[in-house]
């Protein structure tokens, strides 16, 4: 494929920051947004007008709109957007700041929504593009304690991008959302707040913010290589819907499919029998035979 023109979110720092790298590297050009994005012109400089950074806040709607007209003004097209922006803070869920949690969900699942809609109208009248969101294994798998807000969020953006990406192929519009699991990014350390943690709470909380954050032994990710990874993937003639980065995020992908088509299949005589026409009542099965959870 010919030059691809990129828009990143989230591009300061972690992945969305090597997606920007890796993006150039592979002779694309890049609209690199953020909050903040003075340091991004010093750090990019030695692509020239290749990158083009922006000022971003994905939670404003009209922002984002602002954001596509300069980046159609500097380059002409978009190709590739990615909704990388995103952030999470620990709590229980019994004991979370209802502000703090609407907070999350704003950037994590409303800025992925301000972005996408700013940038359809393009995708479409062009012809074709590809949407990047960039989610977590856990938006697939969830159950991780104290980040029910960026796990809720998470598996918001996967309903919406299903959706997504049956509106828009008739339009040659791609859709593909990133599952990593644990990366040596900034995602998991001072950009991550923890918030009191109950002693009720210790156990599922307390621990899982120890496991991941206080490890010596490190996030097993490369950020460097999942950004390239996207971006050869994005190169393709066909993207998958889901890509799962890491063998955590592997293994928990696999391991969650084959566990749910064991429940289904070990429910299917009740759930069928719902239906009118179906034989009813029919046996629950026996406890054993549900141990998928």
């Amino acid at each position: 494929m010919s030059s691809q023109v990129w828009f990143i979110t989230g591009s300061s720092r972690g992945l969305g920051r090597a997606l920007v790298t890796a993006a150039l590297e592979a002779g694309d050009r890049v609209v690199a947004t953020a909050r903040r994005p003075d340091a991004l012109a010093e750090a990019f400089k030695e692509y020239g007008d290749r990158v083009h950074p922006l000022a971003l806040d994905v939670t404003r709607p009209e922002a984002a709109h602002e954001a596509v007209e300069a980046a159609l003004a500097r380059f002409g097209r978009i190709d590739v957007l990615v909704n990388n922006a995103g952030y999470a803070n620990v709590s229980p869920i019994e004991t979370s700041d209802d502000e703090d949690f609407r907070a999350q969900f704003e950037t994590n699942f409303w800025g992925v929504h301000n972005v996408t809609k700013a940038a359809l109208p393009t995708l479409r009248r062009q012809g074709a593009g590809t949407v990047v969101q960039i989610s977590s294994i856990g938006g697939r798998v969830g159950g991780s304690p104290g980040i029910a807000s960026y796990q809720a969020a998470k598996f918001a953006v996967d309903g919406f991008s299903r959706v997504l990406a049956t509106e828009t192929a008739p339009f040659g519009v791609r859709v593909m959302v990133v599952e990593p699991s644990g990366f040596a990014t900034d995602w998991a350390g001072s950009s991550m707040p923890v918030h009191p943690i109950p002693d009720a709470y210790d156990a599922t909380v307390g621990e899982m913010n120890r496991r991941v954050r206080q490890s010596t032994a490190g996030a097993a990710g490369d950020p460097r290589r999942a950004a390239e990874i996207i971006v050869r993937t994005v190169h393709r003639g066909r993207v998958p819907t889901h890509l799962p980065l890491g063998v955590n995020a592997t293994t928990m992908a696999q391991d969650y499919s084959r566990r749910q088509l064991t429940q289904a299949t070990a429910w299917e005589k009740v759930s069928r029998s719902a239906d009118f026409n179906e034989p009813y009542p029919a046996q629950l099965p026996a406890e054993a035979e549900d141990s998928a959870g």
